[in-house]
């Protein structure tokens, strides 16, 4: 037996990444390192229990098996739970069929049944793919204040920069008039992102619909959003003013982890009123040598230290030797950077040895980051 909830979270953890090249070969976008000691998922995961919401469905497909072992019961987050806490959704064969996930929305339609289990009047959807900070009971509370049937978060971007995202255009209460998905020429700022609240009746319908058009791409964006707003459903637009950022290529990855560090961070992880966790690994304490300089990087548990390290992001069990530099870059874990080795503007991925005196990465003014790998090395225009 089921205890009903008030809402249910649906966590889309699939997505294959591919902008983020090889970083996301045998993982899932969402498994991948950020800040050091965290995985990217870790930032949904939290919000939902810093938010009081602790019935999470994680939706996994592609390269499942490290976010599936990662994720485990839930423990880190508080959602080992009896009634509730997380549940991992792979698909699954049913009496009907067996189909790989076709979409955002078709994903959510597969899982049904674990919605209705828990009989919630509200279903909150969220990618897994992104670095912010957002309490949605706040957000629940404006989609119940307007009477709303779905309620899209959105943050104003730059207008120059609207054109990739899908926009919503709002009138003065903030009640959504118009779609436009990438438009060239925006009509306003207000850019999804990608975080929706239904009433749950309303979206199953929607979703059972979607099903039956064989047109259909199966996506919130391309089709539930726009189906809905020509039936004239009440939608709203929650303005959210903090920071986000998706970080879906390999310059945005680097510039969110570069947000990380100073003085006053753009993105600071270490406010205590709304923690960040996370499965640790278990390293030892890192250690710094006599010879070793540090400047403003962030420095995981693990991690040896000889050599210079400078406005950096370092994960767990980096060696850095004697003579070597690390600038403006983000290191992953169990990476070797050998003496006289110089990393500079690059992301360095797990596993990776720099062998000795060996130069990775161009000068900043050349605006592009290199992606390090034990293959090869790419260069990503910023």
């Amino acid at each position: 037996m089921f205890t009903k909830k008030e809402c249910v979270v649906m966590l889309l953890a699939g997505g294959r990444g591919s902008r983020l090249l090889s970083l996301t070969e045998k993982i899932a976008k969402p498994a991948v390192n950020f800040g050091g000691k965290y995985s990217i998922i870790d930032f949904p995961l939290s919000n939902c229990v810093n938010s009081g919401m602790h019935t999470v469905g994680v939706l996994t497909q592609y390269q499942p098996l490290m976010l599936n072992e990662y994720i485990g019961n839930g423990q880190p987050w508080d959602l080992d739970r009896i009634n509730g806490g997380v549940t991992v959704l792979p698909p699954y064969q049913n009496n009907e069929s067996a189909d790989w996930y076709s979409g955002t929305a078709n994903a959510i339609y597969q899982n049904m049944d674990f919605i209705n289990r828990y009989d919630p009047d509200y279903v909150v959807v969220l990618s897994g793919d992104h670095i912010y900070k957002m309490d949605y009971f706040k957000m629940l509370e404006f989609h119940k204040e307007k009477g709303s049937d779905c309620t899209i978060a959105v943050i104003d971007v730059p207008l120059e920069e609207a054109c990739r995202f899908g926009i919503m255009n709002t009138d003065n209460e903030n009640k959504i008039i118009e779609f436009e998905e990438k438009p060239k020429h925006p009509k306003s700022t207000k850019a999804s992102m990608g975080i929706y609240i239904f009433n749950k009746d309303i979206l199953e319908k929607y979703l059972e619909d979607d099903d039956k058009d064989q047109s259909s791409e199966n996506d919130f964006g391309k089709n539930i959003i726009p189906k809905m707003l020509n039936d004239g459903k009440n939608m709203y637009a929650y303005l959210f003013n903090g920071y986000w950022k998706d970080v879906g290529t390999i310059p945005s990855l680097w510039q969110a982890n570069m947000d990380l560090l100073g003085e006053q961070p753009e993105f600071d992880l270490n406010n205590p009123q709304w923690r960040i966790f996370s499965r640790s690994n278990g390293a030892p304490a890192h250690f710094v040598g006599d010879g070793a300089k540090i400047d403003n990087s962030l420095i995981t548990e693990g991690c040896e230290i000889n050599g210079m390290v400078k406005n950096s992001v370092l994960s767990s069990n980096v060696i850095v030797e004697k003579g070597a530099l690390v600038k403006d870059s983000v290191i992953m874990s169990d990476v070797t950077i050998k003496t006289g080795a110089v990393v500079k503007y690059s992301i360095v991925d797990k596993n990776t040895v720099i062998e000795p005196d060996t130069i990775v990465g161009k000068e900043e003014e050349n605006r592009e980051i290199a992606l390090v790998t034990a293959k090869n090395i790419q260069y990503v225009k910023m």
